[in-house]
């Protein structure tokens, strides 16, 4: 059995982050580690250990809905948060000195101090009886951005879930600056190319606009063809928004707000509501729950439907 298979069967982690703690050398066969990610294991012998622990299989599965607040990074083990032994690289250290620089530039320093700060990860919303079961997150959200994500110590299931061929529907709840024209979400829906990365098809709808101006907000039905155009034509469009529900197929890093910035709308809210048919509903920010019997039966209905 290939070593990312049996870490993600054993609850340690997903295929691909198997994949990177064995490039990263933090995994170790019988106590020589390894580095080749194509390396096979056999379960019935041979003993495997993660950062010097030994990884022992999971013999019970366990599903969680999790509702990410935004300012929270997707994440079990955050360096800064003193509970993974990893350093960072220097790449890392590079790309967050960089990113302080940026913001000093511009005279955020309040954002500079924030960085400075140990940052929120999932691990300090889940409670004690679900820390020690390496449940892991099936994809991921932003660290800007909130909503639904499962949590699952199931290989199995993450790996068909974020497989790139499974194409599964992930509704988010977006709110941009401004307006939007036709023509804008046109290329949305048909898929848009930035720095030569392709983002595939999507759906995208309005579902409202906002005009806020001291501090009240307006809805106006974006069906209201006269009051739309009156707002577009208010010379100050800074207290505009559009509300949008957008579907996507795919799961690429920051895909919906590179999306809209490739038609040069700048996304100030991003929530995912839904993953298939499994809706966040009335959750609580930080709150989650266990999957019941038929939600699970689904997702992996989903999973194989996909596989296929």
């Amino acid at each position: 059995m290939r070593i990312n298979k049996y870490l993600a069967e054993c609850g340690v982690c997903s295929r691909r982050k198997a994949d990177e703690l064995v490039k990263e050398g933090r995994v170790s066969v019988n106590k020589k580690v390894v580095r080749e990610v194509g390396t096979d294991v056999d379960e019935t012998k041979d003993v495997v250990f993660v950062d010097g622990k030994k990884v022992v299989r999971v013999t019970h599965y366990d599903y969680l809905l999790f509702y990410k607040p935004k300012n929270c990074v997707t994440t079990l083990n955050e360096d800064n948060d003193n509970k993974s032994g990893r350093k960072k690289t220097d790449k890392e250290l590079e790309e967050i000195k960089n990113r302080a620089e940026k913001l000093a530039a511009k005279g955020i320093v309040e954002e500079v101090k924030e960085h400075s700060k140990p940052r929120k990860i999932i691990t300090d919303f889940i409670g004690d009886d679900y820390k020690n079961k390496r449940l892991y997150p099936v994809g991921r959200l932003d660290y800007d951005s909130e909503g639904l994500l499962l949590l699952t110590n199931d290989g199995d299931l993450t790996y068909k879930l974020t497989h790139p061929s499974s194409e599964i529907p992930k509704t988010y709840v977006v709110k941009i600056e401004g307006t939007i024209e036709e023509s804008d979400l046109a290329a949305l829906r048909k898929g848009v190319t930035i720095d030569g990365v392709k983002y595939g098809r999507s759906k995208v709808k309005i579902t409202g606009i906002e005009k806020v101006k001291d501090t009240k907000k307006a809805v106006i039905d974006p069906k209201d063809i006269l009051a739309r155009e009156a707002i577009e034509c208010n010379e100050d469009t800074s207290g505009v928004f559009t509300r949008l529900e957008v579907i996507i197929f795919e799961g690429k890093n920051r895909e919906i707000r590179r999306m809209f910035e490739a038609v040069e709308k700048k996304v100030v809210f991003l929530k995912r509501v839904a993953i298939g048919e499994l809706r966040l509903g009335g959750l609580a920010r930080g709150a989650y729950r266990p999957l019941n019997e038929a939600e699970i039966a689904y997702m992996y209905a989903i999973a194989n439907k996909q596989q296929q």
